[in-house]
């Protein structure tokens, strides 16, 4: 009996009848995969899209916030060179301090642009930048209080300076004053420390064969001219050697020299260097009369008319005397 139930249930699996329903429910079992790996793929696929889109978007974010950071950046940057470079300007005189600080702002504002200036600006680089921004503004901070006191001591030296030029040229204006106010007394001393001359006597002279001086009024005959004076008494000259220039001026107005009597030429007083024809140096006496007599040969005779003598010392003219020939 059992073995005909068993018959039984192989025949009726292996029936086509129950084959068509194995298959179905094979068919059935696949498609639900298909469909549920369809919708698998479907839901990756939206949700990687997504997922991207929310990852451009991130990156958009991220380029965008850079790119303002960067032009945030880049307008301090902006505005501290202006700030410097006005400091520059205003500053006048810069120490050795000054001028390697302007190398190293410099230097700093440099690195500041190449890193604000890359095309693909890491936030590396803008953390960078935005540090040596600080450190940029502390800088010129630091420059601007040198400046102020570089130029604070310069108006300082300036004053001091204006204060000893003004000492100086005090000084200087009293040392002139007191100069010319030496120079007077000086001159005043001059003037009255200079000799006068007095009583001039200019005789003609012939001189004979035997040695015989005769005195005479005729040029034709007059051989030498022989003059003397006294120098008068003087309180304000001092003993000692006294220059006089002698002036022999003969009738046609032209001063008489001798190359061989040392003739040349002085400075007269408010006049310039004038000729003279004999220079005489005195043994004076303070406060002494003292009579002078020297001789004067005419080398090339002695022309009628009027013959003038002078007598010059300390540059003044102290005496004249006129001697007449026929």
């Amino acid at each position: 009996m059992a073995i005909e139930l068993n018959k039984n249930n192989e025949l009726n699996q292996n029936s086509p009848e129950s084959n068509s329903t194995s298959g179905s429910k094979f068919k059935n079992i696949l498609s639900a995969i298909l469909i549920i790996a369809l919708l698998a793929t479907w839901g990756y696929i939206i949700w990687d899209k997504n997922n991207t889109r929310e990852l451009v978007q991130q990156k958009d974010n991220q380029i965008s916030s850079t790119a303002a950071q960067r032009d945030e950046l880049q307008k301090a940057l902006d505005d501290a060179t202006i700030r410097y470079d006005q400091i520059k300007t205003a500053g006048t005189q810069k120490d050795s301090i000054i001028v390697e600080r302007d190398k190293e702002i410099e230097s700093k504002k440099s690195r500041i642009q190449t890193l604000l200036s890359k095309a693909n600006s890491s936030a590396k680089d803008i953390d960078e930048a935005r540090k040596m921004i600080e450190s940029l503004n502390a800088d010129i901070e630091s420059y601007k209080a040198q400046i102020a006191k570089l130029e604070a001591e310069n108006t300082a030296l300036s004053q001091a300076n204006q204060t000893l030029t003004g000492e100086r040229d005090k000084l200087q204006k009293d040392y002139d004053s007191s100069k010319e106010e030496l120079r007077n007394k000086e001159n005043t001393i001059n003037i009255g420390s200079t000799l006068h001359a007095s009583r001039f006597n200019v005789l003609a002279l012939n001189e004979k064969r035997s040695g015989k001086l005769k005195e005479t009024s005729k040029s034709k005959k007059a051989d030498k001219l022989r003059i003397s004076f006294d120098l008068d008494e003087n309180l304000i000259t001092p003993s000692g050697t006294k220059t006089l220039y002698i002036i022999i001026t003969d009738p046609s107005k032209k001063v008489i020299t001798s190359e061989s009597m040392g003739s040349g030429e002085f400075e007269a007083r408010n006049v310039g260097n004038i000729p003279f024809t004999q220079k005489m140096d005195v043994d004076y006496t303070q406060n002494k009369r003292q009579t002078i007599s020297f001789d004067w040969r005419g080398e090339g005779g002695f022309l009628p008319g009027n013959y003038k003598i002078e007598v010059y010392n300390n540059g003044f003219k102290i005496g004249e005397a006129v001697r007449p020939l026929k």
